[in-house]
């Protein structure tokens, strides 16, 4: 049982917090989050021009790229057909009495094997080898348009003396391997066909907008003529088992059917050397791009002031709700101290 002076003892212990002065309560209003919001405001406000200026000198400092784009058409659209396709649709059976396989396959199957070609290793190598395209593919770092002229990195390549002087560890050396070649340009190289149209889509990207479309004709050539030296490989190949299998012929009639087979060979031989655009036909050629690709650097600048806005903002309410966790320990602490006393 408690007696009078203990109750009268508890009942002096015992504060109304509004007597303290303490808050009333933790919980917070939207009210009390804008304005923290806004006594934060000079902060934001710096965070978010820092972070625009810095933007603005990225986006200044980024090259210019350029895209040139050619759209091409598989030879099987124009309706010929193509290398030894012909040839086994018309003389297939009697090659198989003769027991001579002539291959021929669909042109869409040879237009096909050309796009993934384009993208192999050892083509790419080739192409970047014999059109000497290493040095302004690892060294450039920018156009100058008013010069009409690349601007190289003199950390990398000395453009006098034309020596690399790049640093890097080994294995790797001061002049670029094939390799590194080819997986820099992999990086400028597009290349997409249309699942509706079949239409093919080249595109190369690069600081100067003359050499991005250079490149992609050559590209567009060498890839066609690639094709058509392999197919004329094989209908030379063709010719010469065919001549070599003749002399062992006596039935007249089996002579006949490989004279046939030689004659039509031969014509499509001639049709391999006489078509320029051999699997690939172009229908929109490259052109040298007037406007650049990319930076967006409107965009850079909107997306990093946009970045530091919700950063400084981050910090604005982590600060509010550490500060309001903080007088909350503070009231209980409080409370604990008086409840002991």
């Amino acid at each position: 049982m408690i007696n009078k002076n203990d109750n009268e003892r508890l009942s002096d212990s015992f504060v109304p917090p509004k007597s303290q002065g303490l808050p009333k309560t933790t919980e917070f209003t939207f009210t009390e989050l804008i304005l923290s919001i806004w006594e934060g405001k000079i902060f934001i406000i710096f965070v978010c021009t820092i972070f625009a200026v810095a933007s603005v000198t990225i986006a200044l400092s980024m090259p210019n790229i350029y895209k040139a784009s050619a759209l091409m058409a598989p030879v099987s659209s124009e309706g010929g057909a193509g290398g030894l396709a012909g040839l086994a649709s018309k003389f297939g059976g009697l090659a198989g009495i003769a027991g001579i396989n002539i291959g021929g396959g669909d042109t869409t199957d040879k237009t096909s094997l050309a796009l993934e070609i384009i993208k192999t290793r050892a083509f790419i190598e080739s192409f970047i080898d014999r059109h000497q395209l290493t040095v302004p593919i690892m060294a450039a770092k920018k156009w100058d348009y008013a010069l009409n002229q690349l601007i190289y990195d003199e950390d990398v390549y000395d453009s006098k003396q034309n020596k690399w002087i790049r640093q890097v560890e080994l294995p790797k050396k001061a002049k670029p391997s094939p390799w590194e070649t080819y997986t820099e340009f992999t990086k400028l190289l597009s290349v997409s066909q249309s699942k509706l149209t079949s239409m093919i889509t080249i595109e190369i990207e690069y600081y100067s907008p003359h050499m991005a479309k250079q490149w992609l004709s050559w590209l567009i050539s060498d890839i066609n003529n690639f094709m058509r030296e392999q197919d004329k490989v094989e209908a030379q190949n063709s010719i010469n088992y065919l001549t070599k299998k003749l002399d062992n012929i006596k039935n007249s009639n089996m002579e006949n059917i490989f004279y046939q087979l030689i004659e039509e060979q031969t014509k499509n031989m001639m049709l391999i050397e006489v078509k320029p655009e051999y699997v690939l036909k172009t229908i929109q050629p490259p052109q040298v791009p007037d406007e650049k690709a990319k930076p967006a650097r409107a965009l850079i600048v909107i997306l990093g002031t946009l970045l530091g806005g919700i950063l400084s903002l981050l910090i604005v309410l982590f600060r509010f709700f550490s500060k309001k966790a903080d007088n909350e320990k503070s009231i209980k602490d409080k409370k604990n101290e008086k409840s002991i006393t």
